[in-house]
């Protein structure tokens, strides 16, 4: 009863009222009882006419860290151990003492952190009665939903996942395809604008010379003719078989037969006037006239021109302009376009471009003098997947790697206390995490791509900080306490820090999840990480947590920590060699009784902390330089942030080597004269004849490269004696009945839509489209964005209802609102979430503090990430977003270790902090950093934007943890100013209250006074 007495009178201190305790009015019972405890406990017999000259402070956010306020949890009570100041207090009689009243909030913090903590102090003492079971269940769980692999499916559609899910590119294309689809065309397909479903393409580049020369030329129409003739057999083997060639499969033009591009018809009369000794036509660029008549634009399909300038002169490259032959070329891009009727036809159209590849490199073996550069309509894809196979090998390293510093950072001088499984344990626990989400995933349907690669270091950072925090809360318990009472105490200390940045997680993960996003790649990772974070955390409450279990039973068995076997007696190691006193080393049963053993002794990263870092960061001489330091991070973060550019070429996120790079590389060095084919479509009925809309359209198409029917019939009219603005009906007469059945512009019948009026009147103009093309520098996808928003706002106001669009736009239009917005909505969910917790969870101070952290620390990864070249893509994003956790992970229980200390100085605070949580934190962020080398290695681009971003997310958070914030809490709030204490110091007497359990009753009993 006495143990249970001086509890209540520390619980009793911490209640204060506004008037006092209310003890006076319980009656002569009460005073019967307290003269009884007077009599027992000698010690307080002089405390009957004083007053308890200090009160129990709370403590919020970070636990019972400081060493004058302990919780000790022996048995079923928890008793507080208190120092009590025993002397006199002027201005109050007797043993009442006036508490000073207490913000509501903070009796809320007090009551809400006093709930949870007891709830994960039960949920402790649960699992570790039952450690079998919650060790066992986690591993079944894995290898029952791993079974399911036989689902695994890979997104086919990486188009969807990349571009904007909505945006109005989109419902743009979907118009043009309505109004006039591929297969509606049939003279003539630009490659870059008019793209089926299926396709073949390929770059012939010189190694020395031009595409031009003879030599080249037959070579390159010796390889056109072999794809024309290319079988493919489908299927592969049996009697069904039936072999298909290009001219089946091929899209077909008004003489059914195949559409291929303008360019070989040209190369084709140059060879046939060779042949026949005639005079070579002249091939102009960027629009040539072919033998028909018929004007072709082959600045798309011709590439690094060299024009002959005035006076024989040669233009540099890229530089011919309309009308002027071209002298040389390095490279020719030819496209062969597919039509897929059904799944048969798209099963032969599938391998009719694998044959095309072959075919291309064994071409390019015999033919070493020219380069081939093939891309098909499934090469993105297959090439964006491919990172995820040549990560591999790299991930299974990354995992060695940590796995074995894990084990390293877990390993103590102290045989007995070390725990080098646990930190192996601690990555097994989060690899079955991951085949759990994995199992479900598959399950659900769902698909895999290669932006989850991220998703591993997500759950690794989170897991092994929760794990090492774990850790060494059970290295401050009492070792001579039961092993459920040293988990329940575990429980009590981290799960609540840990639980919280496990929120934060979830909450930035799961509003950049949720419909507002407008990137899929974005929403699926963040959806798929979020489910994976769960199940981690689960796991490291249930199947790490018994692992520490087992390892406390090690630990009170006097067993080594790395071969389970039972360590000799003092007398018996006094007799074997002295490397085997050495791997046996052990002072656990001397200091097993001690209240705090001097573990630091015998751990490698805490005794440096605790010895020479953390005298050393906040030593007066060092601050200054770690001030300047931070602002040099914020200056280069800034100027960082200032060059931010988006990233929306897709051919950013594949891996390197590949078609897709190859080919972007080709087309950016030769093709980048001039911009895609920009398809301008008027898509409603225009007065065409008015010689005012005539004048608008003309203006709009003025500074571009054209391939207009507007234009060629006016010009049509001009050369025929007829006035450009006639009625409507002879407008349209002269337009269907003469302009049209001209060979050299019956092509144009393709890009006009017709609608009929009445029986006998000429039909209206319904719709038309006009090719346009723009000169461009080497910024191409830059002046494209620019491009398309100047003509939007021009078709804003234009009397005549336009639109424009390229395949490309889809990539382009509002893509950074797209990528960024997840971002944003993270941070305000974060911030949100801290504000909220503010309230109610942790001090106000601590949520300032965590929400300060976190954003200079995104701040510094988005400013350094583009100092590393590194663009503004889903991939990046998706790393930043992660990083809002990472960085709760390493900062959040340092801040909260240094705001629930009392009394002493900022300076003491902030190392006891150190010790406790940096030394979690540093240990977090060497395996981490260790498992992320690997990935550095691999050959792609998106693994090496993965790299880069995840590697300065870990340098940052280290940065703040480690250096910045220790710095600053020295000199900034909260304060540590010592509470108010009487003016005598009077008698400090120390009370201990210990519950020992036997197998009949609970004795309580005062074992130190």
């Amino acid at each position: 009863m006495d143990g249970v007495f001086l509890c209540n009178v520390a619980e009793r201190r911490e209640e204060g009222h506004n008037t006092g305790l209310r003890a006076g009015r319980e009656g002569g019972a009460k005073e019967t009882k307290r003269q009884r405890e007077r009599e027992t406990v000698p010690g307080l017999k002089a405390a009957d006419e004083r007053t308890l000259g200090e009160s129990v402070t709370p403590v919020i956010g970070g636990g019972l860290d400081s060493p004058e306020l302990q919780t000790e949890n022996d048995g079923a009570h928890r008793c507080l151990r208190q120092p009590l100041m025993l002397g006199s207090a002027p201005g109050l009689s007797g043993r009442w003492e006036r508490l000073e009243p207490r913000p509501r909030a903070r009796m809320l913090r007090q009551v809400l952190h006093a709930g949870l903590r007891t709830s994960f102090h039960a949920l402790g003492r649960f699992v570790a009665s039952h450690p079998v079971f919650f060790a066992s269940a986690p591993v079944l769980l894995s290898i029952l939903l791993g079974a399911s692999f036989s689902r695994y499916r890979v997104e086919e559609d990486v188009a969807s996942l990349l571009a904007p899910k909505h945006s109005l590119a989109k419902i743009e294309g979907n118009l043009v395809d309505s109004l006039f689809p591929v297969n509606r065309s049939k003279h003539a397909l630009y490659s870059d604008l008019q793209t089926p479903v299926r396709y073949g393409r390929v770059i012939v580049t010189t190694r020395k010379g031009s595409v031009l020369d003879p030599v080249h030329l037959d070579t390159i129409l010796k390889l056109h003719k072999r794809i024309y003739q290319m079988p493919v057999t489908v299927p592969a083997t049996g009697v069904n078989s039936f072999n298909y060639s290009f001219s089946y499969l091929c899209l077909p033009d008004d003489k059914n037969v195949c559409i291929i591009d303008d360019i070989i018809r040209a190369m084709e009369e140059i060879q046939s006037a060779r042949i026949s000794n005639s005079s070579i036509p002249i091939l102009r660029y960027p629009i040539t006239q072919l033998a028909d008549g018929r004007q072709a634009y082959i600045g798309h399909q011709l590439g690094g021109v060299q024009g002959w300038g005035p006076n024989g002169g040669v233009r540099g490259q890229g530089t011919g302009a309309k009308g002027e032959g071209v002298r040389s070329a390095r490279a020719l891009q030819l496209t062969y376009y597919l039509q897929a009727r059904g799944g048969l036809m798209d099963r032969v159209a599938s391998q009719w471009e694998n044959a095309f590849c072959a075919e291309l490199q064994h071409f390019a073996a015999l033919h070493p003098k020219l380069g081939l550069h093939p891309s098909t309509s499934s090469s993105l894809r297959t090439d964006f997947q491919f990172s995820s196979v040549l990560a591999h090998r790299p991930l299974l390293a990354s995992l060695g790697a940590c796995g074995v510093l894990a084990m390293l950072c877990c390993t103590m001088r102290d045989c007995v206390r070390s725990k080098p499984w646990l930190g192996l344990l601690a990555l097994l626990s989060i690899t079955l995490s991951g085949l759990t989400a994995a199992g479900i995933l598959n399950l659900t349907g769902t698909t895999y791509n290669s932006t989850y690669l991220g998703i591993p270091f997500v759950m690794l950072g989170h897991g092994l900080f929760g794990s090492f925090e774990m850790l060494s809360s059970w290295r401050r318990t009492r070792e001579d306490q039961h092993v459920k009472e040293r988990v329940a105490s575990v429980f009590e200390d981290v799960m609540l820090r840990f639980s919280g940045s496990t929120m934060l997680h979830l909450m930035t993960l799961g509003l950049a999840a949720s419909p507002l996003t407008n990137m899929e790649a974005v929403r699926l990772f963040c959806r798929t990480a979020m489910l994976a974070v769960t199940i981690s955390y689960i796991y490291m409450l249930s199947f790490y947590s018994s692992c520490l279990v087992f390892t406390g039973y090690l630990e009170n068995g006097y067993r080594h920590g790395c071969f389970c076997r039972r360590v000799p007696k003092p007398e018996r190691l006094d007799s074997k060699p002295a490397w085997y006193r050495c791997l046996m080393y052990t002072r656990y049963q001397d200091e097993a009784q001690t209240t705090n053993p001097p573990i630091g002794d015998s751990h490698l990263l805490l005794g440096c902390v605790r010895r020479c870092y953390g005298d050393w960061i906040t030593n007066t001489y060092v601050k200054p330089f770690v001030v300047l330091l931070y602002l040099v991070y914020i200056s280069f973060g800034l100027m960082g942030f200032l060059q931010v550019t988006q990233g929306s070429d897709p051919s950013a996120l594949v891996a390197m080597d590949t078609a897709t790079v190859l080919y972007t590389r080709a087309q950016q060095r030769y093709f980048s004269s001039y911009s895609p084919v920009i398809g301008f479509y008027i898509y409603e009925s225009a007065p065409y004849w008015n010689a005012s809309v005539q004048r608008d359209l003309l203006e709009y198409a003025k500074g571009f490269q054209r391939i207009s029917w507007l234009e060629a019939y006016l010009n049509y009219l001009t050369d025929n004696n007829q006035s450009t603005s006639q009625p409507r009906e002879n407008f349209t007469h002269t337009l269907r009945h003469s302009f049209l059945r001209e060979p050299q512009f019956a092509h144009f019948a393709d890009d006009i839509i017709f609608a009929e009026r009445g029986q006998g009147e000429e039909p209206d103009v319904a719709a038309s489209r006009i090719f346009l093309v723009a000169k461009t520098t080497e910024n191409k996808r830059e002046e494209m964005s620019v491009l398309l928003d100047t003509l939007r706002r021009l078709s804003l106001t234009s009397r005549v209802r336009f639109l424009i669009f390229n395949p490309s736009f889809v990539y382009l239009d509002r893509y950074a609102a797209a990528v960024s917005s997840p971002l944003r909505h993270s941070l305000l969910a974060v911030l949100f979430l801290l504000g909220l917790s503010s309230l109610a969870v942790v001090e106000p101070l601590v949520s300032v503090w965590l929400g300060l952290t976190m954003l200079s620390v995104q701040f510094g990864v988005l400013g350094f990430m583009t100092l590393w070249g590194v663009e503004l893509d889903c991939m990046s994003v998706l790393c930043l977003i992660s990083a809002l956790g990472h960085s709760a992970d390493c900062s959040g229980p340092l801040l909260c270790g240094f705001a629930s200390g009392r009394g002493d100085s900022r300076t003491r605070w902030v190392r006891v902090a150190l010790e406790r949580h940096g030394v979690p934190s540093l240990q977090t962020l060497i395996c981490y950093s260790a498992a992320l080398v690997p990935v550095g290695a691999v050959r792609s681009n998106l693994t090496h934007t993965l790299f880069r971003c995840l590697t300065l997310t870990a340098g940052c958070s280290a940065l703040h943890t480690l250096a910045f914030l220790p710095t600053l809490l020295t000199f900034l709030p909260p304060s540590k100013t010592p509470e108010n204490r009487p003016e005598e110091d009077g008698q400090r007497q120390e009370v201990e209250c210990v519950e020992m359990n036997d197998s009949t009753r609970v004795v309580d009993q005062i074992t130190t006074v």
